[in-house]
């Protein structure tokens, strides 16, 4: 996962079904301890932010309108 990274799209769901929704776009919160673990801290769907595996994840830069609009709507 690229640290700079402020939203990840779940291209994997498989243990964690209610929590991630599969292409959605979350927000990424930076975690260093997580990230020594090869996990992510995201958004998911309870509006809470929870560590994941990295790998259910993509890493993508977005253009600075829409990154500016999911900023105002998730804050």
């Amino acid at each position: 996962m690229n640290e700079g990274s402020t939203f990840a799209i779940c291209i994997n769901n498989k243990d964690y079904p209610a929590s991630l929704q599969l292409w959605k776009v979350y927000r990424v919160r930076s975690d260093d301890r997580g990230a020594r673990h090869n996990m992510i801290r995201v958004i998911d769907e309870s509006g809470e932010d929870y560590l994941f595996s990295a790998s259910y994840f993509v890493p993508v830069e977005l253009p600075q309108a829409v990154e500016t609009a999911l900023l105002a709507a998730t804050a």
